[in-house]
């Protein structure tokens, strides 16, 4: 049996890489404001494409910027 690809991160590593708390992302994912994830079964998971494709949408130039569609 292979393993998970490297690119899949489970929610402490997630956590880590965005230095947030796992509570703050486990709330994030419930309002639906957070990453893209996968689930399988109770487990959850993220890719770090579409980490990245998150960080880079929050990005603003000053306070006002409501950035993409805004």
């Amino acid at each position: 049996m292979s393993s998970l690809p490297e690119d899949v991160l489970d929610e402490k590593e997630t956590a880590a890489l965005l230095r947030i708390s796992v509570k703050a992302l486990q709330a994030w994912r419930c309002r639906g404001s957070g990453p893209k994830f996968l689930k399988f079964g109770r487990s959850v998971r993220y890719r770090r494409g579409d980490l990245q494709d998150f960080v880079l949408k929050a990005l603003r130039s000053s306070t006002s910027d409501p950035g993409p569609g805004g």
